[in-house]
């Protein structure tokens, strides 16, 4: 029983998660969990959290199989066998979390419970850096439509939202339970859940952005796909579209505005190839407008060796390069194989030149004076990435992407849902162009103002007002994150155990509830 129940949790928090997006349903999923560690002895409640983690994050995670079977040319069984050793080592985190939760509510009737939500926060935190970090689907996510609640990310950050989803899911279990401190945990809840809405209304009545300041936004999505994308053959009909796609828009926006493609919408190395190089100028020159698009890029080292970078470029109206990004952290397995002196066999999962390397520089980029940042696809899910760009300067931030990777699956849904945090977290306006889709236009309190369907030509035009609200979690990053992980760190000194592994030191009576 304890078993089901713990599967149970793990498959409807999937359910709150896009594509299904039922949102509800995180604030309660976790209660079979809590109820199977409650019951279970405490060297069983670690692995009652695996399988819940195990069946959330193979449901939510599955997308993964399509990038490294149908671009990385596995076998189907092999692509499963990843995605679940992926899956396996994702829920440890929840397995961990199981264990400190069973021991310390074993021990303290009120302080144990409460714990339960900084210990998730910190667990998070952890996820999100351990070998390079993967925050993707922290349980905050699921709450991105739910907007008065997310407004505590200008403060918190995400990990605001995941510790309220957890207090509540403690509060509907003390009370199934009937603990002791029900009362008190239900209460804790209740000002926790009050405070946050009337923050949110607070902050959803205040004006963000400068209403005086404007920059014109287009958005093309050339919906080009993955067999096409790095083919020679196909390279001229590519730009065509751009092109296309590019005067379509451009002609309902004012003079100068900016255009925006995806990442490597310019399927070719943009510096070093002149005659394809023009074309893509054309664009800007006809257009007379700022043009924003992903190309890989080169930088030769004194000695004459090459760096390929994944990167982003813009051009003023007459075509000139005014600025260029080069992505800064790496999609592993992805841009590039971690350790691949000691794991030579195992392929990157992309089509495309060589292995990227990591940029440095948080360029910022600037259209009519308002400075803005571009984060590259896998960028936009690491919140302290996208803050840096922001503490510098960043007025507001755009993303460019190629969701196509993952197919007609959860994936571009779940990744859209991410900026429209980092949105909130740093009160600044999104603007994401994806190859496939999802593109759109998100607003400094996280509404998405316009979306584009996937796997379709699309065109998006909207206008972008630069932000002029410092919010705390620019000035201070994770704060709120880092202070869960010490009290976490402080409970277990506490209680006498290196974290939530449970000690086997004897205790006095006296000492015992």
């Amino acid at each position: 029983m304890s078993v089901f129940a713990s599967v149970v949790s793990g498959l409807a928090l999937s359910l709150s998660f896009p594509r299904w997006s039922l949102f509800p349903v995180a604030w309660f999923a976790l209660v079979p969990l809590l109820w199977a560690c409650g019951r279970a002895r405490r060297r069983d409640a670690f692995l009652l959290g695996w399988l819940s983690g195990m069946a959330f994050f193979s449901t939510t995670l599955h997308w993964v199989t399509i990038s490294m079977s149908l671009y990385g040319k596995l076998p189907w069984p092999a692509s499963y066998a990843l995605m679940l050793l992926l899956s396996s080592y994702l829920a440890l985190f929840f397995g961990l979390f199981a264990l400190g939760f069973s021991a310390w509510t074993r021990r303290f009737s009120l302080a144990g419970p409460l714990s339960a939500p900084f210990l998730w926060v910190a667990l998070e935190m952890l996820r999100g850096r351990l070998f390079s970090g993967f925050p993707w689907a922290l349980l905050g996510y699921s709450q991105y439509r739910f907007l008065q609640i997310i407004q505590i990310s200008d403060a918190m950050g995400v990990y605001g939202v995941s510790f309220l989803l957890v207090l509540s899911n403690v509060a509907i279990w003390s009370i199934v339970t009937r603990r002791p401190a029900a009362v008190a945990l239900a209460a804790v809840f209740l000002v926790g859940l009050g405070g946050t809405w009337g923050y949110g209304q607070m902050r959803l009545s205040q004006t963000m952005i400068d209403p005086e300041r404007t920059i014109s936004v287009g958005i093309v999505q050339g919906n080009i796909s993955m067999d096409q994308k790095w083919d020679e053959k196909f390279r001229g009909e590519t730009l065509k579209i751009y092109g296309r796609l590019s005067h379509q828009i451009a002609g309902s926006l004012p003079t100068p505005a900016l255009l925006v493609w995806p990442e490597s919408a310019v399927p070719f190395v943009y510096e070093l190839d002149p005659p394809d190089r023009e074309e893509v100028v054309r664009v800007s020159r006809t257009e007379r407008d700022y043009l924003l698009f992903g190309s890989p890029a080169v930088t030769f080292l004194k000695q004459g060796a090459p760096l390929l970078h994944n990167s982003a470029y813009l051009l003023s109206p007459q075509g000139s390069i005014l600025a260029r990004y080069d992505k800064i952290h790496l999609v592993p397995f992805g841009e590039y194989v971690p350790l691949s002196g000691l794991i030579w066999f195992v392929n990157k999962m992309v089509e495309g030149i060589g292995d990227f390397q990591s940029g440095r520089d948080y360029t910022l980029m600037s259209v009519d004076g308002t400075s803005f940042g571009t984060v590259v696809c896998f960028e936009v899910i690491f919140p302290e990435l996208v803050r840096e760009f922001v503490d510098r300067g960043a007025t507001f931030m755009a993303t460019l992407t190629n969701d196509a990777w993952f197919g007609d699956s959860g994936a571009p849904y779940q990744h859209f849902s991410m900026a429209a945090f980092r949105s909130v977290e740093n009160r600044v306006s999104f603007i994401r162009s994806a190859n496939t889709g999802i593109s759109g236009f998100i607003d400094p309190h996280g509404r998405i103002l316009a979306a584009s369907p996937l796997f379709k030509e699309a065109v998006l035009s909207g206008s972008v007002h630069p932000g002029i609200y410092r919010t705390f979690y620019t000035a201070h990053g994770d704060f709120f994150g880092w202070g869960c992980v010490i009290i976490v760190f402080a409970t277990a000194i506490a209680t006498g155990a290196p974290g939530p592994i449970p000690t086997r030191l004897p205790r006095k009576k006296k000492e015992r509830e």
